[in-house]
């Protein structure tokens, strides 16, 4: 069996994801500068990184940018045996910016960017309930958001393409 692709990740890695983690704009060259190896290497690794979905380059933007919505997260208790099929149909609906399978009480949290309470509920009631496996799903809003950090989690208002 092979091991993931995030294992394989040797030292150089780890350090060139941390510097673009840092500044994504920094060039390959002064990357390689700083780590002591070509261009050429930081370039290739970059690529790798990219084509096994270890990394992507995206724009994060201010809530504000996007017509001042909420961050609503939809807690999800579903049926053990059917969580990983949820978890694919909760990734491909276009108004979900992040899930992630969870322990404790709920199996799935799934989160979005919704400007209005009528966008969330018609997705709640006319999409999620109604998937095979759905047992109850708890909706919380944010109101205020007191910190944000983008480097940790990463929402984007319109669906990526996988």
């Amino acid at each position: 069996m092979t091991e993931p692709s995030w294992q394989r990740l040797d030292a150089l890695d780890h350090k060139i994801v941390d510097k673009l983690s840092r500044d994504a704009r920094i060039s390959n060259r002064a990357i390689a500068a700083e780590l002591g190896v070509t261009e050429g290497t930081i370039r290739t690794r970059i690529k790798r990184l990219q084509n096994e979905g270890l990394i992507q380059f995206t724009v994060v933007t201010d809530f504000r940018m996007a017509g001042s919505p909420n961050l609503c997260m939809l807690g999800i208790d579903a049926d053990p045996s059917r969580v990983t099929e949820l978890a694919e149909r909760l990734k491909h609906m276009p108004e979900i910016s992040c899930v992630i399978l969870m322990l404790g009480r709920y199996n799935l949290l799934a989160m979005g960017l919704f400007t209005n309470i009528e966008q969330l509920n018609e997705l709640v009631i006319d999409q999620i309930r109604s998937l095979p496996g759905v047992q109850q799903v708890n909706t919380a809003i944010s109101v205020h958001n007191l910190k944000y950090e983008a480097s940790v989690a990463k929402i984007a208002t319109t669906k990526q393409e996988d």
